[in-house]
């Protein structure tokens, strides 16, 4: 969008971004990288890995696939037995499928309490003698004793079981799967980790499958410690990791910033005799980069070449982005003209963020260059480009080149972030064009760039700052 409405950088804005020596910094797309540009960029490793590992085959958990025939919004049980009754009766030829009268049991277990619900599958049998349960009927009952948050214990879920084992459908790993998944998504991971361990016991071992979901929940949900217990106690029977569950392991340490966790863990994966892709390098980058470590960032990437890794598009954009924010300019743009020459093009994510430290650095101008040069190469700036370049500018009392730039956002229906907002409005009114101020005011308001509220406390408080500085002479 923001391409098509833009248009072409004005000629006078061009002279400006001229005047900077980093309009030099790539050289013209040459007709290989415009042909890699077309290709469809490949799926990563993760993307593949993570779609198996969470999910299991759909047809194994088809008892929850039909819509229910009745609807129950009551959790009273002599209503729900009534209400089947009358359905039954009124119904000619009422099927005989189990999965018709799975989603009827389901549909009741969504508001009972699951001795109710056991209560009710013991009257469907009775009532309607055709329909046989099998063993997802039993998976409703199982998931449902599993989802109680307010359980102290698995008592319930040990009942089903048994029920299960009693009614000629002994547990299988699907059971564990099910079991596993429903303890985990409503916060008992304890339980869960306990249960899945009993079930091993009875070489009912979780699969991959479930394996994995279950470190995601709890590296997530709980802490590090429980999820290397879990992987530990789960060794004893031969259960080991893979890449996929260190990968969701690393993957959450850098999301809460644990990265010597985070290297700990690609030591022991090669220790383990895998070798990380490059989503695991990636992951570990950027959350160096997020913490501003530059040399850091620039570490893993060196590391990721020894072990003979190919950068792919992210990792080049995750070494820009860190070693521009952490004040590494001069590097960033190395690695601008090296990322093409690998046959990677640079889109706008790179580009901002590179404009971004360099109006850390005060070189606001050089960052408006690159927005030329960033044209040149054919690549759109998006609203996070002229945000940044904005802010930059008029934090680098370049007001007049930031109001030109305004005058593109307008034009392009760009929104306004809180930041540039408000950085914009207080060096407007630091020159006294109070008048103008409030424009942007409209504009923000108009567009809806920021809620409201914000929008006019952020005025309010910049006219404030204005009547004191006049006071004290600080402004004309």
């Amino acid at each position: 969008m923001a391409s098509r409405k833009m248009g072409k950088i004005p000629q006078a804005f061009r002279r400006v971004a001229a005047q900077s020596p980093a309009s030099t910094l790539l050289k013209p797309k040459t007709s290989s990288a415009l042909q890699a540009e077309k290709a469809p960029p490949p799926v990563p490793h993760w993307q593949r890995q993570k779609k198996f590992s969470e999910k299991r085959p759909v047809a194994e958990n088809d008892f929850a696939a039909k819509s229910p025939s009745l609807i129950f919004e009551s959790a009273n049980l002599s209503d729900a037995k009534s209400l089947f009754n009358s359905f039954i009766s009124s119904t000619r030829d009422a099927p005989s499928e189990a999965s018709f009268y799975n989603s009827i049991l389901q549909s009741f277990a969504a508001v009972s309490s699951i001795q109710d619900s056991i209560f009710f599958l013991n009257h469907m049998v009775k009532k309607h003698p055709p329909f046989c349960p099998n063993r997802f009927t039993y998976h409703i009952l199982l998931k449902q004793a599993c989802s109680s948050a307010d359980e102290e214990s698995l008592s319930g879920v040990h009942n089903v079981l048994n029920l299960m084992t009693n009614s000629g459908f002994p547990p299988n790993q699907v059971s564990t799967d099910v079991s596993a998944r429903a303890l985990c998504e409503c916060g008992r991971e304890e339980h869960a980790v306990e249960l899945v361990k009993e079930l091993s016991t009875k070489n009912l071992l979780p699969d991959t499958y479930t394996y994995n979901f279950m470190v995601r929940h709890l590296v997530k949900n709980r802490s590090v410690s429980s999820a290397n217990s879990f992987i530990t106690d789960m060794k004893v029977f031969v259960i080991n990791p893979d890449l996929v569950t260190y990968t969701i392991m690393i993957d959450n340490v850098c999301n809460t910033k644990n990265l010597r966790e985070a290297m700990r863990l690609l030591r022991v994966l090669s220790e383990e005799g895998f070798k990380p892709d490059c989503y695991v390098y990636n992951t570990i980058m950027k959350g160096y980069a997020h913490l501003s470590q530059g040399g850091d960032v620039l570490g893993v990437y060196k590391r990721m070449l020894d072990e003979e890794v190919v950068p792919d598009h992210i990792t080049y954009n995750t070494l820009i982005f860190g070693l521009s924010k952490s004040g590494r300019v001069k590097d960033a743009k190395k690695f601008l003209q090296v990322m093409t020459e690998k046959g990677h093009t640079p889109d706008a994510i790179t580009y901002t963020s590179l404009m971004n430290g360099m109006c850390r650095e005060g070189d606001a101008l050089g960052a408006l260059a690159l927005l030329g040069e960033m044209e040149w190469q054919g690549c759109s700036p998006n609203s996070c480009t002229y945000n940044t370049l904005l802010l930059g500018l008029c934090k680098g009392r370049q007001l007049n080149e930031g109001l030109k730039l305004y005058e593109m956002m307008k034009k392009g229906d760009i929104k306004l972030e809180t930041g540039s907002y408000g950085t914009l409005l207080r060096a407007l009114c630091r020159q006294g064009r109070v008048a103008e101020a409030y424009e942007v005011f409209d504009y923000a308001i108009e567009s809806k760039s920021i809620p409201d509220i914000a929008a006019y406390s952020t005025l309010e408080s910049t006219l404030k700052w204005l009547k004191k500085a006049r006071e004290q002479g600080l402004v004309v």
